[in-house]
């Protein structure tokens, strides 16, 4: 029981679960208010507005850096992740993203010039964040981190 009660008193973790459950359920709130339509299924998808995985590590990072101090290896090691995933949420995941949307394009095309059908399913667009939603993350989990830390 020493690890769940270590867990649930632990103020750096406390801090990167509500950065990235506030940066869940903003993306459900801007669906719903955006399209008109709940989709519960942006609690736990990726991409969109803001970064969720963007807001989990700058609030890592920051939780750690105020508990262990700036200059700690810790916060050298948050930090460098952190960098690292949000390098990977606007560079690598949001090209996957483009390429689905083309791929997507490509196969839509092809289905109408065939007589069978592939039976393939389409490929998830959204994947990865715009520059914007990676910046609205990073705010979003400095601003949890110094609210709980």
């Amino acid at each position: 029981m020493n690890f769940f009660n270590g867990i649930i008193h632990n103020q750096v973790f406390i801090a990167c679960f509500l950065a990235w459950f506030i940066a869940q359920l903003i993306k459900v709130v801007l669906t719903y208010f955006f399209e008109n339509r709940f989709d519960a299924s942006r609690f736990v998808g990726s991409g969109g507005m803001p970064s969720s995985h963007t807001s989990f590590v700058t609030s890592l990072a920051t939780a750690v850096g105020l508990v262990s101090g700036y200059e700690s290896s810790e916060f050298a090691l948050s930090l460098v992740l952190a960098l690292v995933v949000m390098y990977d949420a606007a560079g690598v995941r949001r090209s996957v993203g483009k390429q689905a949307q083309i791929l997507n394009s490509i196969i839509d095309d092809f289905q109408k010039h065939r007589k069978d059908p592939l039976n393939e399913e389409r490929l998830k667009e959204l994947i990865g964040h715009t520059p914007i939603e990676v910046f609205a993350g990073a705010i979003l989990g400095i601003l949890i981190a110094h609210l709980v830390v």
